[in-house]
């Protein structure tokens, strides 16, 4: 079975099991949100395309609601490096930081590329300080940063980055780290949190492994978090690819943003498959060398088995990515940096490609 086949079986299986649901409903977005923390410590939601201005716009609105804060103690987010958890609470708290320092939380994760250098990252800290500037000193709010605490001035090859990414314990460092951190900081201090991650972060299976969950390098964030049997997350995937009328065509008149529940409905019974970009190649990660899954064994998933709810944000046509800015490109150091770095970036991303990302040619 060639990939276009196994594409069209997934949608005919997604019909079928929509026969039996019923329409999804929309709900304001915020009172959603705050009512799913009466019921969980934990709420995750994802970021959709990373750097799409209508989710982070949707976030500074949540965050910036009175009664979150009531609510909710810390936010649990991808785009810093724990190494600098100590600026982030000083900032947070209100306390001056400069702006070389500040930059470090997020320019110095262990993405190489600039996909936390655009300005709606460095926004989202500045709005939480200025949350915080209006509350109480006990009920600020925390920020927690999620990504493991690489320091780049020890990475100059490969060879450096493979030895520091052994002693984190392999590439799922980058979904246990953040379980990890939850637990000690979240959890065991009885506090709840509102996390902020890659959607793929916070799938209960991993699609990528073929919903394989048994090898420990197929883990997510959420199935690490919900593996001890007493945490349960409730997963909120954001959706910026798909267009959901073709799914249930009266959702073209929902307000924007929206969000709905996802058990039972047709959004729900449609495999997970459908709502991801493009047909990534699944992989058995049970050997010590993964092999790719044959299309035809590849397994379906409701989503409504993948996550709680869905965010909607419109129609992907009008979803808007936020750019770098000539102010950070004009920094001394700043593209020297990221070149150097580029180097154990995803293949294709060039020094080239920064330049044109800088000049505002994509």
């Amino acid at each position: 079975m060639n990939m276009a086949s196994a594409w069209i079986g997934f949608f005919a299986a997604a019909v079928v099991l929509q026969s039996t649901a019923h329409p999804a409903v929309a709900e304001d977005p915020i009172d959603a949100v705050l009512e799913a923390f009466t019921s969980h410590d934990l709420v995750a939601i994802g970021e959709g395309n990373h750097n799409n201005e209508q989710g982070h716009a949707f976030r500074l609105a949540l965050i910036r609601d009175a009664r979150f804060a009531e609510k909710v103690n810390d936010i649990v987010v991808e785009f810093g490096n724990f190494r600098y958890q100590s600026v982030v609470d000083r900032f947070v708290s209100g306390e001056d930081v400069s702006d070389v320092d500040l930059r470090r939380v997020w320019q110095d994760t262990t993405q190489a590329t600039t996909i936390w250098d655009v300005p709606i990252y460095e926004e989202f800290f500045r709005a939480v300080r200025s949350v915080n500037a209006r509350l109480r000193p006990e009920r600020r709010l925390r920020v927690l940063l999620g990504d493991p605490p690489i320091d780049w001035d020890e990475i100059r090859t490969r060879e450096d980055m493979g030895k520091w990414l052994a002693a984190q314990g392999g590439p799922a460092t980058r979904d246990e780290h953040p379980a990890a951190v939850i637990r000690s900081e979240v959890l065991a201090k009885h506090r709840r949190a509102l996390i902020v991650y890659g959607d793929m972060h916070l799938q209960r299976k991993n699609l990528l492994s073929n919903y394989d969950m048994e090898p420990p390098s197929a883990r997510t964030l959420v199935s690490a978090l919900e593996s001890d049997g007493h945490s349960k997350v409730f997963t909120i995937w954001t959706n910026t690819n798909r267009d959901l009328t073709e799914l249930q065509p009266d959702i073209a008149s929902w307000q924007r943003p929206s969000l709905t529940l996802l058990k039972g409905t047709t959004l729900g019974a449609t495999d997970f498959a459908w709502y991801y970009p493009g047909t990534p190649p699944r992989v058995s990660f049970d050997v010590p060398h993964p092999s790719p899954v044959p299309a035809s064994e590849w397994r379906t998933l409701r989503m409504d088995e993948q996550f709680d709810a869905l965010l909607h944000l419109g129609s992907p046509a009008g979803i808007t990515l936020s750019r770098l800015s000539s102010i950070l490109c004009s920094i001394p150091g700043y593209i020297d940096m990221r070149v150097r770095r580029l180097a154990f970036g995803p293949p294709g991303v060039t020094a080239d490609n920064l330049k044109q990302l800088c000049s505002g040619q994509q």
